[in-house]
């Protein structure tokens, strides 16, 4: 089981007194995708206009455009909640950016009330993650908010 507390904690300290978005949200994806076992893919989505845009991000090639509303990712912003999805490939509208991950969670990153973006993992194992997941990533998310520019 992951410690989220400690996580957050690096986080913090990573990016405390940092002004720089594109590079805390780099160090953010390398430490979850090193920190967390049997994930494929950690990294942001960033909202532009009426989608999302790829961000920095630690795994496999990935989609650099998505739809608002679509695939796990779009569906977050959509909805404006945290999504854990156990299977994929079960998800309406998944879209399959990489075709060995198999489980998801998605995290929105708020500013000023609104969606910015979202924090992605992926792993390719089937219902990877649990609701501790998602409470300390949450955690994590609300960290990048306070650093988001």
């Amino acid at each position: 089981m992951s410690d989220y507390k400690i996580l957050n904690e690096q986080l913090r300290q990573l990016t405390e007194g940092i002004p720089h978005l594109i590079s805390n949200l780099a160090n953010a994806s390398a430490l979850l995708f090193h920190a967390l076992e049997n994930v494929n893919w950690a990294g942001f989505y960033l909202v532009e206009g009426d989608g999302l845009v790829l961000g920095p991000f630690q795994g496999n090639i990935a989609c650099i455009e998505i739809p608002l509303g679509r695939g796990v990712c779009g569906s977050a912003v959509a909805q404006g909640k945290t999504l854990l999805v156990d299977n994929v490939h079960n998800f309406d509208g998944h879209i399959a950016c990489d075709s060995a991950s198999l489980s998801e969670i998605v995290v929105p990153i708020r500013k000023g009330g609104r969606v910015v973006g979202v924090l992605d993992i992926d792993s390719p194992i089937e219902g990877r993650f649990t609701e501790h997941d998602r409470l300390g990533l949450e955690q994590f998310a609300r960290i990048i908010e306070d650093i988001w520019i």
